[in-house]
């Protein structure tokens, strides 16, 4: 009876495993990529070619301008060698498809999509374990909307950029989702739309290297390296960015390096090692740079420059509990630079004086001195003193002591005593609120049964004089 128990259950689980294999066969035929250049090389030009459901795996490579749908339900494996797809000609679109497994050969950048020539729309698909996801090189007028690169699981410096633009104007880059990647990188492009792209766990969220005329706008920068880098680009506008604990090495929010014309306008910046650093930006001297309407907040630095920096109007921002709020690289004051213009300065969590009139504006100027901090900046290692009874010690002597006492390193004549408002983005995926009301809803639960235990406890014995035999519990 045992041995036909054991084996009707093996021909049962038998039955079970192999009617799974062929339901996953059924669903996921493995077929060859030459199927789909086929019907490319049976279509006519500017036709739309709706590619049969299943996993292809091999290279694939589209020389004819063509629109090439997979309705979210083809996926293409290169098996670990070359690119995935390269797109030779322009006038081509590539959608609703999930690419995956190109090579790592480091001399040849294997991407899982790489076009040479424009204008080319790459929309809708999804990149897993490829060296480079998206690299145009050149490839001037395209679109790279709503995909999604995740990159290869190496180190930092070992991976390849998420998304790449080599010589490629006139470009948008929106709604993108980009994770473990090395960069999101822009080489020689100008005139480009970035927006609404979403980056993390990467080295460097946007990169800009001699990249001009360019709108960043309502991107998400969260836990990478750096947040955005712009190197010898000019005339762009960050707006609307939430840039959020980027802290690496470096772990700038923003960094400008030689730069000209720079507007950054309504960024969040929190909770960086760094929320801005200015190295020499702008570089010319009649151009400008404009920061205004930011909020700055919960950094170790909040702003880092070089005392080379020069006409920065830095106005109606709100720096908030920075544990440096402002400092300079090195030696050196920023003079050079307008914390406040018109009347209008910016919200210091740190000023120290008051308004008498209410006008939101502070009576004196805000004018910060630290001996300590005049002496970190020459010094990083003394960080470890920070907010040490080393570092209260130092402060008590300089004012003791006001010849001590450095100049400050900035001047806002006119501080404001009340936050600005200010136009900030914070995307859904941000901005819920939903695990912290249940938080504070079991903090208020927990206090009232807590006050409610209390409340039915007897009280304490009354403890007088003339009860000796009570003084012990005193």
């Amino acid at each position: 009876m045992f041995r036909l128990q054991f084996i009707a259950s093996l021909c049962v689980l038998l039955a079970v495993v192999f009617g799974v294999q062929a339901q996953e066969s059924h669903q996921s035929p493995r077929q060859s990529t030459d199927e789909i250049a086929k019907l490319i090389e049976l279509a006519e030009p500017g036709s739309t070619i709706v590619v049969p459901a299943g996993f292809y795996e091999g290279n694939l490579q589209i020389n004819k301008p063509i629109v090439l749908d997979g309705q979210n339900l083809v996926t293409i494996d290169a098996l670990g060698k070359g690119s995935v797809i390269e797109i030779m000609v322009g006038d081509v679109t590539l959608r609703g498809f999930t690419i995956r497994g190109s090579g790592l050969t480091i001399d040849q950048e294997p991407a899982g999509v790489r076009a040479v020539a424009g204008p080319v729309i790459i929309e809708n698909n999804h990149f897993e374990d490829v060296y480079f996801g998206i690299d145009l090189r050149p490839a001037a007028d395209s679109v790279i909307r709503n995909n999604t690169v995740i990159g290869m699981k190496h180190k930092l410096g070992r991976r390849g950029d998420g998304i790449r633009l080599w010589w490629s104007p006139n470009s948008i880059i929106e709604d993108n989702t980009i994770d473990a990647v090395r960069d999101m990188v822009f080489w020689y492009s100008e005139d480009l739309s970035v927006a609404r792209n979403r980056v993390t766990n990467s080295r460097y969220g946007l990169h800009f290297m001699y990249s001009h005329n360019t709108i960043l706008a309502d991107n998400e920068l969260i836990e990478n390296s750096v947040g955005i880098y712009l190197m010898y680009s000019n005339n762009i506008t960050l707006i609307g960015n939430s840039i959020i604990n980027n802290r690496g090495s470096s772990g700038y929010g923003i960094g400008l390096k030689d730069c000209d014309a720079i507007t950054i306008k309504n960024n969040a910046l929190l909770a960086n090692r760094v929320g801005m650093y200015i190295d020499n930006s702008p570089s010319s001297i009649d151009s400008w740079g404009i920061i205004t309407g930011n909020k700055i907040a919960f950094n170790e630095i909040g702003l880092l420059s070089t005392p080379i920096t020069h006409d920065n109007v830095i106005t109606n921002n709100a720096f908030v509990e920075n544990e440096e709020q402002v400092t300079v690289h090195g030696r050196g004051q920023l003079m050079l630079n307008d914390f406040s213009k018109d009347g209008i300065g910016n919200f210091w969590s740190s000023y120290s004086g008051f308004d008498k009139d209410n006008d939101g504006v502070g009576d004196f100027p805000h004018e910060p001195r630290s001996l300590f901090r005049s002496l970190l900046a020459r010094q990083p290692n003394l960080r470890i003193f920070l907010h040490s009874p080393a570092q209260q010690a130092i402060e008590l002597t300089a004012r003791a002591f006001p010849e001590l006492s450095p100049e400050p390193i900035f001047i806002d004549a006119s501080p404001l005593t009340r936050p600005p408002t200010l136009d900030l983005f914070v995307s859904t995926q941000t901005q819920s609120r939903f695990p912290m009301i249940v938080f504070s809803v079991g903090l208020l639960a927990i206090s009232c049964f807590g006050g409610w235990l209390v409340a039915r406890q007897k009280p304490l014995p009354k403890i007088t004089d003339t009860d000796p035999s009570q003084r012990a519990f005193v």
